[in-house]
């Protein structure tokens, strides 16, 4: 395509003093990282500002930003300090320049058609806001849909969620000229929305990727040790572990290590009461809040298995990267997993803990025969990649930015 991309970067701002990212934030900044490598002419970056209006960055300044971003979530030793000040100034920049900062001009329409890019949820919520980005900057919209969890599954959502996610969709529904998903059960679930709004925007499904580069593997550990990676909340089932736990601490001299990876999310009082407070699982349970990329891979290598016992998932990340770096993974048997992993991991019912308990303490040990045949049909897994993920999305890009049917605002 000819036109501009206009990326939206603002979840990459808002969440530029965290130290660990969510999968969302991988996304965001994946697609920055691509588009400033292979279309730096024709990318803008665009972002809403705390206060609440929205506009075009300067691009020496977001390129300073994603590059510092990028460098900062990927190795603990580097520190967030150049990110926020690079957050800081994108902000100031923003602020200064007001709703048209940096734009083609106050005056004048941009000369041809673009794309406005919103790889997140992001202000979906705000449907006329949208609606003035896309006049100003007379753009189609393409959007990326991670999940519809908090519609479907309203129990694991915080207060007020649900009905803030079904806003989201109907924006979607109604002003998208082009979805991306990031798995066909993403999709699936999307598709009554832009059936019940009379629409049929072209939904493109495109795997997450997963970085192929290794690091070393360290040396295995003196004992056997498992990891469970994402946000700490219900949804993502902890309790499951943390009551085997309890049980094989109190019934084993040596039981496994847990280590717990992820940021503390919302409602999982219990969850964290177990954590901080079950005496028994001192020393056995290890919670770990802030890890960089390469530390968690390393933590992935020395790893038993991945244990994924979600109830619901929009793509399921962490078993991507599991199985890329050659780990085993025993998990849910949900759609969405069994989408990522094929017919490689161990998947369970995630409400049968017996069954999670034989899992476990078979593939503890170091001739586990689950474990090897797990590892043997991972062998001809594939791995999905940016590179095949930005194919998609950039096809699904131009075949919007080339239909003539779109009628934009003038």
């Amino acid at each position: 395509m000819s036109g501009r991309i206009i990326l939206d970067v603002s979840r990459l701002l808002s969440r530029a003093r965290e130290d660990v990212p969510t999968g969302i934030d991988r996304v965001e900044l994946a697609y920055a990282q691509y588009l400033l490598a292979n279309m730096p002419e024709q990318v803008q970056f665009g972002a809403m500002h705390p206060i609440g209006h929205w506009g075009l960055l300067p691009k020496s300044l977001a390129r300073q930003f994603v590059e510092r971003t990028a460098r900062h979530w990927a190795a603990s030793d580097i520190t967030a300090t150049g990110a926020r000040r690079a957050a800081s100034a994108l902000r100031t920049a923003l602020l200064l320049g007001g709703p048209s900062a940096w734009s083609w001009g106050r005056l004048r329409r941009p000369p041809t058609r673009s794309i406005y890019l919103l790889t997140s949820h992001h202000h979906l919520n705000r449907p006329r806001l949208i609606e003035s980005v896309l006049e100003r900057e007379r753009a189609a919209l393409v959007c990326l849909v991670h999940d519809l969890i908090p519609i479907e599954f309203p129990e694991y959502a915080r207060p007020g969620e649900p009905e803030r996610h079904q806003q989201r969709m109907q924006t979607v529904a109604r002003l998208a000229d082009g979805v991306i998903t990031n798995s066909e059960s993403t999709k699936q679930a999307l598709l009554p929305y832009l059936a019940r709004a009379g629409r049929t925007p072209p939904v493109a499904v495109a795997h997450l990727g997963v970085r192929r580069a290794q690091p070393d593997r360290p040396p295995p550990p003196d004992f056997p040790v498992f990891a469970c990676i994402g946000t700490i909340e219900p949804r993502k089932n902890h309790l499951l572990l943390l009551n085997l736990w309890r049980r094989m601490a109190n019934e084993q001299k040596l039981p496994p290590q847990l280590v717990i990876v992820g940021r503390r999310g919302w409602e999982n009082e219990n969850i964290i009461d177990m954590i901080e407070r079950c005496q028994v699982l001192q020393g056995v349970v290890e919670e770990r809040n802030k890890m960089s990329d390469d530390d968690v891979r390393s933590l992935l290598l020395s790893a038993r298995a991945l244990l994924l016992p979600s109830f619901a998932e929009g793509f399921g990340l962490p078993l991507a990267e599991a199985l890329a770096l050659g780990v085993p993974a025993i998990c849910s048997d949900i759609l969405t997993l069994r989408e990522v992993g094929g017919d490689v991991p161990e998947y369970l019912d995630p409400l049968d803990g017996p069954a999670w308990m034989r899992a476990i303490a078979d593939y503890a040990q170091p001739d586990s025969p689950r474990r090897a045949a797990q590892l043997q049909r991972l062998q001809h897994w594939e791995a999905p990649s940016w590179p095949a993920h930005m194919a998609t999305a950039m096809a699904l890009i131009a075949r919007v930015a080339a239909d003539e049917r779109i009628v934009l605002n003038n």
